[in-house]
């Protein structure tokens, strides 16, 4: 595991990144903008565009949909482009004053590596309160979802660490994940059972923190019968798009963090690179292990109860 004042503009700090939720007709109405800014465009995986200028760029995820911000004069473009011809409201500035409750202290929970088949399972916790908050909207710090780049990954967990912010991260490694999974049979039971443990760290580290935020990924029960005995006496917050909660972006950052160090770590060892996701790449890679060490090979660097394992296997006879 590691131990990781105003409603406002950034108190004279640089702006990095800037995310917000949009609607369809809201991502839409933005690209007409971006065109007649004169942006250029780009294809990317995950976005239903991207767009360059002279000073920033604008990414639109498909997942959302949302925008993300990046460069130089964020806050002029949102105060004079993205909410007057966009959004239709001015909010920029303003979130403590409309979201109060990502300021008011509390654990944020999320997790990585639950969709690919090479590497752990990560479940991260962090803690939050006003100053910490402020700090990790200062830094950019953002859902890991919405950042592409494994060095912005890297950046960002280092700005979340320098605040000496109160984290667990808990990283379920393929063989116990694998022993795991066959003992208990389902993804979202397991899910919930590394949330808990993080719960529990958390509270050991914070124990007059009153709530607990995580994205909603099964029925909230499955998660309240997973808490351990500290986790019982907070609160307990699940919903869809958690992440754009400063302590759940945190927390998705440092999980992403470890997930990718680990992929890579792993894969000097072998001498394999193991990509992500579940593509085509994926399964040459594990066949490329399976022909060299056998399909037990796949135990101690996949989560072997994907139909991927399966296939390589069978592949190699």
């Amino acid at each position: 595991m590691d131990y990781a004042q105003n409603s406002g503009m950034s108190a004279g700090k640089p702006l990095h990144s800037h995310t917000v939720a949009l609607t369809e007709l809201q991502a839409a109405a933005l690209r007409g903008v971006l065109e007649g800014q004169g942006f250029e465009f780009e294809e990317r995986p995950h976005m239903l565009y991207f767009a360059r200028g002279p000073k920033i760029t604008v990414g639109v995820y498909a997942k959302g949909p949302k925008a993300v911000v990046q460069g130089r004069g964020i806050e002029d473009f949102i105060t004079f482009t993205l909410e007057p011809q966009v959004l239709g409201e001015a909010t920029f500035g303003y979130e403590e004053v409309r979201s109060p409750e990502m300021f008011e202290p509390h654990f944020g929970v999320d997790e990585s590596g639950k969709g690919d088949f090479f590497g752990p399972l990560v479940i991260a916790g962090v803690y939050v309160d006003g100053r910490i908050a402020r700090a990790l909207k200062d830094a950019g710090v953002r859902d890991s979802k919405a950042v592409t780049s494994d060095k912005v990954i890297r950046d960002l967990a280092k700005a979340i660490r320098a605040e000496r912010v109160p984290a667990s991260v808990v990283v379920v490694a393929p063989p116990r994940y694998n022993e795991l999974y066959r003992k208990i049979g389902n993804l979202n039971r397991l899910l919930a059972w590394g949330h808990a443990r993080v719960i529990e760290d958390l509270c050991g580290l914070c124990p007059e923190c009153p709530r607990a935020l995580s994205d909603k990924f099964a029925d909230v029960r499955v998660l309240e019968r997973a808490l351990m005995e500290k986790g019982r006496k907070i609160q307990l917050d699940q919903r869809t798009k958690a992440e754009s909660d400063y302590a759940v972006a945190a927390a998705s950052i440092l999980a992403r963090e470890k997930f990718i160090d680990w992929l890579e770590e792993k894969g000097r060892a072998l001498g394999v690179a193991l990509p992500r996701g579940v593509s085509a790449a994926v399964k040459s890679a594990a066949g490329e292990i399976v022909s060299r060490q056998g399909a037990g090979a796949l135990e101690s660097v996949a989560k072997t109860h994907f139909k991927t394992a399966a296939e390589v296997a069978g592949a190699a006879g």
